[in-house]
């Protein structure tokens, strides 16, 4: 029987900047890591020990995985040490993915925030692969400023294909700034799908999620068309520390892709 501790070894082959503080590290992994979009990975980090990172690359892309992090701890701060040509440990995948079968025919409408955007942009390159099963995929995003942007230039071919469509913002622009200022909310003033018939994904700081779920529900979307990446204090992946309990769930197995309508009645679920 496998070791379920026992990390694979993955060479890094790129380390991109994506902003100051926000890096995407570009692994090879020795052996195949079958990941599905909302699934996350364990990351070890030699010297140091692991942390939970989401992937934010294609599941389709089996000849490499990304990572898009942002430097906030010390784990993170030992990960940021490394360059190309390191190597690193991965095991996993853990947790539930999104439920891409119950997504077939809907409008997605998709919001993320600061480095929320790495997970979801795994989701939506999954959609946009095979595009044709999906509705029109709706993008908003915010950052805090225009240096605190993930994926620029990405994002920009993003806006250039069929079938998406994609507003941005900051919280505050003192620079060129051609999108709007306001928090991420201010891009959910009109709702441009039929909220009965379409699914909703959000990942983001806490907060940010708390704020943009209730414009949601305000909107009509239905609690369990709500799907929340519910990530914070994952520690080991196997449901074995406690660390992710929330209400009922663990989040490492449970989720953490978890819908409103599983979470709503927990008290203060985005603390």
């Amino acid at each position: 029987m496998n070791n379920p501790y026992q990390p694979i070894p993955a060479k890094i082959l790129e380390v991109i900047e994506e902003t100051p503080n926000i890096r995407t590290f570009v692994l090879k992994p020795e052996e195949d890591i079958p990941f599905l979009a909302g699934q996350f990975v364990e990351l070890t980090i030699p010297g140091f020990g692991e942390a939970p990172f989401t992937p934010s690359s294609s599941q389709f892309e089996r000849e490499k995985l990304e990572m898009t992090i942002m430097r906030v701890g010390r784990a993170t701060g030992a990960l940021f040490t490394n360059k190309a040509g390191d190597v690193l440990g991965i095991r996993g995948p853990y947790g539930k993915p999104y439920p891409l079968d119950k997504f077939v025919g809907r409008d997605i409408y998709i919001v993320g925030g600061g480095v929320g955007l790495a997970p979801l942009r795994a989701l939506f390159l999954a959609l946009v692969h095979e595009i044709k099963k999906y509705g029109r995929i709706y993008l908003r995003y915010g950052a805090r400023t225009p240096n605190d942007v993930v994926y620029k230039k990405q994002l920009k071919e993003w806006e250039k294909i069929k079938g998406v469509d994609i507003d941005l913002s900051v919280d505050s622009a003192d620079g060129p700034w051609e999108r709007k200022v306001g928090v991420v909310t201010c891009l959910m003033d009109e709702i441009p799908c039929d909220v009965k018939r379409s699914v909703a994904v959000v990942c983001g700081p806490p907060i940010m999620m708390k704020f943009v779920t209730r414009r949601l529900l305000e909107a009509g979307f239905p609690g369990e068309s709500i799907y929340l990446s519910m990530e914070t204090n994952m520690s080991c992946g196997l449901g074995q520390c406690g660390h992710c309990r929330l209400g009922p769930y663990f989040t490492c197995k449970d989720g953490p892709v978890l819908t409103w309508e599983q979470i709503k009645d927990i008290e203060e679920p985005f603390l």
